[in-house]
């Protein structure tokens, strides 16, 4: 009776797990895309917009795109995108689907290792729920978090596994669900030291170190693997920040604060962002100071009463080593820290908390009363907290305006929101974010390129080409910016200098559309026909219903007085955007040409009603 009632009680926790995540987070099925990351990751990666390809899977297996090589993560999206297109909603609901199957496993994974039911429970409603995990769930460039972490409980549910009943079967399911978990995340390199912890507590191995370190050797040799790849992909890319940049004793001291602010941020999440600017040079000595003392006092404390409760240890532990690759020792990127760090780490914590607590009530009369009640109120807590996170999450513009009202100088947010801005038709507004983020980051050549670009929307040109040359100072392979200002030089008649820039902007990125479109129009203004077909032809290749593409093959092709290929790229640039007057215009002349005067007559009626509705 009692085992009937306890497998009664492992189906509840199973089914209001699953439920209250998925309530949780039903709301990302709404959201849109954002423009940070996932225009690399999704909306403007045509590998994987493609969906499945065979180039596409060649791709995911040896480029080291986005400054990182997982080439599952790459795999998943073009999954997303063959299943679903670029329905943001389906691969917002994806991400959701995966953190639900993590907070199973993770729950199956430490009732299976401890047979402690409510302690694994909250240890996996904590994780569900808790609102530093939004971001992981509600960005879809974060596919890799929640993807990698599926992989990494399958490698400790493999593990418990095979300590159970060893063999080499079961040993290779370890090696084949780590292996697959690096592919998706290289932050899995931390998981052969938690299995040792596991060895420690709750498995009891720990009787022969050396054996236990020697039998997860081919972890080993995959970990060193893969922190090898990722250093050199990252490096290659860019995304390292060299030591000058960022002194050492600058990361030291920002890693200490990080720490201490992560267990600030599990107990109280305000403030909560998608991007917290690294201090750099202002760092406060004094915090990190009080930072390594907090962390030291702790550590002091858990290695003295972990002669008596071995969680404390492990659960520690877990939650400073997870973190050391995300720290910031190695800088990756502009950010001081990250909610998304804290995916796996946490877990560490509430280990902690969820075996702490029952052990400190435990000589208590009503403690099992008291812990529910306790449970309760931190669950409803923190969904309640995380509900309001994932409001800011809906598409750029509201996370971005959130990380602008929470943090101070926020240098991504203020150029994140330009696009919307000027999408808006706010050009002054746009120009003034894009000024406010050069003013915190004066070499920021994005900031340069996107104040060029509202500064020629004003007409002012002259001060427009100045910030694009800045851009290119900064970083000469910028493609859009050599290609803005070949448009600028266009615009001021200099047709050879932008003729230049748009074919170096092409070195740079030889699908850099606007490029090959605005370069044909530039060589088309020369007389090199010729020349300008072919950038045409291959601007058509990569977006063959573009209007303006349409309609500048369709002048080239007349210059040539080929009349049949005209007509048909003016009649596909009319279908494309049936209310500009340009494409009836010229259709008017090829039908003239061709001795189709009634159509001719047609296309110029057509031409001047529309020239007239728009003046």
């Amino acid at each position: 009776m009692k085992q009937s009632q306890n497998k009664l009680h492992i189906l509840f926790i199973y089914l209001a797990l699953a439920l209250v995540t998925l309530a949780v987070f039903w709301q990302v099925h709404s959201f849109d895309f954002i423009s940070r990351d996932d225009i690399d990751y999704v909306t403007a990666n045509k590998n994987v917009t493609a969906g499945f390809t065979r180039d596409g899977i060649t791709w995911a297996f040896t480029a080291g795109y986005a400054s990182n090589w997982h080439p599952l993560t790459w795999l998943s999206h073009m999954a997303d995108c063959q299943l679903f297109g670029l329905n943001a909603g389906m691969h917002h609901l994806t991400n959701a689907i995966l953190h639900i199957i993590n907070t199973l496993l993770l729950f199956a994974v430490f009732k299976r290792m401890t047979g402690a039911l409510w302690a694994s429970a909250f240890v996996a409603a904590a994780f569900a729920v808790h609102p530093l995990h939004v971001e992981s769930v509600a960005w879809v460039s974060e596919r890799k978090d929640v993807l990698s972490t599926m992989f990494w409980f399958l490698t400790m549910m493999a593990y418990v596994s095979y300590v159970k009943r060893p063999g080499a079967g079961r040993y290779l399911l370890v090696l084949l669900a780590f292996a697959l978990g690096l592919m998706a995340k290289p932050m899995l390199v931390t998981l052969p030291f938690v299995l040792l912890l596991l060895d420690y507590w709750p498995l009891g191995r720990f009787k022969d170190i050396k054996k236990l370190i020697v039998e997860k050797i081919p972890l080993f040799i995959l970990m060193i693997a893969s922190s090898v790849t990722t250093f050199l992909v990252q490096r290659t890319a860019g995304a390292v920040v060299a030591t000058r940049t960022i002194p050492l004793i600058t990361r030291t001291a920002n890693a200490l604060i990080a720490y201490a602010k992560y267990i600030e941020k599990m107990f109280w999440p305000s403030g909560l962002t998608i991007f917290y600017p690294h201090p750099t040079g202002e760092v406060s000595m004094l915090h990190a100071v009080i930072a390594a003392a907090v962390l030291i006092s702790i550590s002091v404390w858990v290695f003295w009463k972990a002669r008596y409760y071995k969680y404390l240890a492990v659960g520690w532990l877990w939650f400073i080593g997870t973190l050391v690759p995300v720290i910031g020792l190695v800088q990756v990127g502009d950010q001081a820290l990250a909610d998304r760090y804290t995916y796996i780490p946490l877990v560490g914590l509430f280990i902690i908390i969820a075996w702490g607590a029952s052990d400190l009530l435990s000589k208590l009369r009503y403690k099992k009363i008291i812990l529910a009640m306790s449970a309760a109120a931190i669950f409803s807590t923190l969904t309640v907290c995380t509900c309001s996170q994932l409001r800011h999450w809906r598409n750029t513009r509201t996370v971005f305006e959130h990380a602008l009202n929470v943090t101070e100088d926020n240098y991504i947010a203020y150029f994140s929101l330009i696009k919307p801005l000027r999408q808006q038709g706010k050009i002054d507004q746009a120009i003034a974010y894009a000024t406010e983020a050069l003013r915190i980051v004066p070499n920021l050549p994005y900031a340069h390129n996107s104040l060029g670009v509202d500064l020629a929307t004003i007409g002012k040109y002259d001060e427009a080409a100045i910030h694009f040359k800045k851009a290119l100072e900064v970083q000469p392979d910028f493609a859009d910016a050599r290609c803005n200002l070949g448009y600028m030089l266009a615009r001021q008649g200099k047709i050879d200098e932008a003729i230049e820039n748009y074919k170096k902007a092409l070195q740079i990125d030889p699908e850099h559309f606007e490029s090959l479109n605005n370069g044909g129009m530039a060589l088309l203004a020369k007389g090199r026909i010729d020349e300008a077909l072919e950038l045409f032809e291959k601007a058509l290749r990569i977006k063959p219903n573009r209007y303006n593409v349409n309609l500048n093959m369709g002048l080239a092709t007349m210059r040539l007085r080929r009349y049949d290929e005209s007509a048909k790229h003016f009649e596909k640039a009319s279908n494309i955007e049936p209310d500009r007057p340009e494409a009836y215009y010229y259709l008017s002349n090829v039908y003239y040409k061709q001795g189709k005067t009634e159509l001719a007559a047609e296309m110029t009626r057509k031409a001047s009603e529309l020239a007239a509705k728009t003046q």
